[in-house]
């Protein structure tokens, strides 16, 4: 093997991108709301999330709430940092859906914002895919905002849900 080639099986260091995902480590809870569509009002939510470490690399985020209809809401996101693509990637699976939603995106110049670009089912239920983002906007070390919103036929973002985390627990305490 050259000097250029990785060992596939050989541990990687962690980047700064990695340590960035480390923050999330720990236990939250959460409060949000989501847009329901035009003359609806807004369904609020809330629940739990705990967020542990894959080895230094990756971040396993499992959350967990209610639907509107009271029946119970789990969630997986997996984030990682791969240095090849040079983007943050990762997943997002749901209890409620069938659909696997693939994240590549990127962290802002101030180390704050986290954008995840991702494709999934349209709103219309036509069974098209469209483009939509999650956003981690970090607020300090004991709370951050998640966000998703979905482009529209204009180009524009429309924000559709959001909720804010709170530190119970940290990975430590």
């Amino acid at each position: 093997m050259s000097n250029t080639e990785q060992d596939p099986c050989a541990a990687v260091p962690a980047l700064a991108q990695h340590r960035w995902l480390q923050q999330l480590v720990g236990q939250w809870s959460f409060e949000g709301q989501a847009d329901m569509g035009p003359g609806q009002p807004a369904m609020k939510h809330a629940g739990q999330q705990t967020v542990r470490s894959l080895g230094e690399l990756w971040v396993l985020c499992e959350s967990q709430g209610s639907m509107p209809d009271g029946s119970p809401a789990h969630m997986l996101i997996t984030l990682g940092y791969d240095p090849q693509k040079s983007a943050f990637v990762g997943t997002f699976v749901g209890s409620m859906m069938t659909h696997l939603w693939h994240y590549a995106g990127s962290l802002d110049a101030a180390g704050k914002v986290l954008t995840l670009d991702t494709e999934g089912p349209s709103f219309s239920g036509d069974g098209t895919l469209v483009r939509y983002q999650d956003i981690i906007t970090l607020q300090g070390p004991e709370v951050y905002e998640l966000a998703s919103q979905v482009i529209q036929a204009d180009g524009s973002w429309k924000r559709f849900m959001s909720a804010t985390y709170r530190r119970v627990k940290a990975r430590n305490g």
